[in-house]
C-alpha cells in the first residue's frame, strides 16, 4: 500500500497457522480500512507463512524472524516496523470486533494528553463461560496501578488490560519497548511504565471490542513461568507501584504461581514480603488464604458461579460481532455501576 496507514497492526506468532490467519481476517475486516497488518512470525515456521501466504490483501506484511526471541521480542520488531501513527497490537489467539480501531481513534481525540494509551473491555471465551472483563472502569483520581491490579472481591477482574485491547501511538511503543525475556503480566508491566511518562494516560473504551480466546487446555507458557521470576519483576517494579498495589500483586499474581509448591516457606516468604514492602487488605489476605488452600479447578467454578457467569453453549463458527452482541447485551455493567489478566504465541 502507498498512502501511510492510519494504524499499524502487530501481530506475534509462532506455530498456529489457523488461529493467526483468524486473527488476520479479523483485522483486516475492520472498519477503518487505511491500516496495515504486520504478522511477526517468531522463528522458523513454514506452515504459519504458507497459510498467510493464501490471504490475498495488499495491507498484509509478514515479517519473518530468523530465530525465536519470545512475544515481547516480536511485537517490538513489528513495531520498529510500523508506518502507522498508532499501533494496535493483537494475539495471535484472539479476534477483533469489527469497530474496534474506530471505536479507539474517537476516543483517542478526546485525550487530554500527546500520548494516550487506549483499551477497551473484551469478552473472555473460556471451555466453561464467557464473560465480559474488566467489570468496571477507572474511578477519577484512582490510581492506574491500583485500578489494574487491587482486587474488591475475591476474584479477579474488577480493573484489567489485556494486550489484543492495547492501541497506543507508535512513537510510545517505540520509546517503551515489551520487556524481552518477561513471560508473565507483559501488558501490565509495559502499561505501568508507560504511565510513568508525564505525557502519557490510560483511556478505556467501556463496550467489549476484543473477544479474547482463553483455552484453557491449551499449554501456555505463561502458566509455566516460574514464580520467582515473577516475584523479581514485582519486586524490580516496586518504585511503579503504590503499596497496595504492590501487596496485592504479591498476594494474588504472584501467589497463584507459587502455590504449587505447596511450602510453608515460601507461603510465609511472600506474605512478609507483602506486608513489608505493600499494605495488604482484608480481601488481600482472603486472596492469599484462598488460592494456597483451594484448587484451582475449584477456585474457577465457585468464581462463575457467584459471578453469575453464562455458561457456554457449543458453537459450531460463530461470527465475533454475534457472540459480543449476545454478551454484550446480558453483562455489560453501565459505566461506574458496582461489578455484576502470556499467552505468547
Amino acid at each position: 500500500m502507498s498512502r501511510t496507514p492510519d494504524v499499524s497492526v502487530v501481530i506475534p506468532t509462532c506455530d498456529r497457522p489457523d488461529l493467526v490467519t483468524r486473527a488476520v481476517r479479523s483485522a483486516l475486516a475492520q472498519s477503518v480500512r487505511e491500516i496495515e497488518v504486520l504478522v511477526v512470525v517468531d522463528g522458523a515456521d513454514a506452515d504459519t507463512q504458507a497459510a498467510l501466504a493464501g490471504v490475498e490483501d495488499p495491507r498484509l506484511r509478514v515479517l519473518p524472524l530468523p530465530e525465536r526471541g519470545g512475544a515481547p521480542n516480536a511485537r517490538n520488531v513489528g513495531v520498529r516496523a510500523a508506518r502507522g501513527r498508532w499501533t494496535a497490537l493483537l494475539d495471535d489467539d484472539d479476534e477483533w470486533l469489527p469497530r474496534k480501531l474506530e471505536t479507539q481513534l474517537a476516543l483517542a481525540a478526546t485525550a487530554s494528553v500527546p500520548l494516550p494509551i487506549v483499551g477497551s473491555r473484551l469478552v473472555n471465551r473460556t471451555p466453561r463461560a464467557e464473560f465480559v472483563l474488566p467489570r468496571r472502569l477507572p474511578e477519577p483520581g484512582e490510581p492506574i496501578c491500583e485500578y489494574l491490579t487491587v482486587r474488591r472481591g475475591l476474584f479477579h477482574g474488577d480493573g484489567f488490560i489485556q494486550t489484543s485491547t492495547i492501541m497506543a501511538p507508535t512513537e510510545l511503543l517505540r520509546r517503551v519497548p515489551f520487556t524481552v525475556g518477561l513471560r508473565r503480566q507483559q501488558e501490565l508491566d509495559w502499561t505501568l511504565r508507560a504511565l510513568a511518562h508525564d505525557d502519557v494516560a490510560l483511556l478505556i473504551a467501556p463496550e467489549p471490542l476484543v473477544l479474547w480466546h482463553q483455552d484453557e487446555d491449551r499449554p501456555r507458557i505463561s502458566l509455566s513461568s516460574p514464580w520467582e521470576a515473577q516475584w523479581e519483576w514485582l519486586r524490580a517494579s516496586r518504585p511503579l507501584l503504590t503499596p497496595k498495589a504492590y501487596a496485592a500483586i504479591a498476594m494474588s499474581i504472584v501467589a497463584s504461581m507459587a502455590a504449587t509448591t505447596r511450602s510453608l516457606t515460601v507461603f510465609r516468604m511472600l506474605l512478609a514480603d507483602a506486608r513489608r514492602n505493600g499494605r495488604p487488605s482484608a480481601v488481600d489476605y482472603l486472596t492469599y488464604l484462598q488460592i494456597w488452600l483451594i484448587t484451582p479447578q475449584l477456585r474457577h467454578a465457585v468464581r462463575d458461579r457467584i459471578l453469575d457467569r453464562r455458561r457456554r453453549r457449543p458453537v459450531a463458527s460463530a461470527r465475533p460481532a454475534a457472540v459480543v452482541d449476545r454478551v454484550l447485551t446480558a453483562q455489560v455493567p453501565p459505566v461506574g455501576a458496582p461489578p455484576a489478566w502470556d499467552r505468547r504465541p
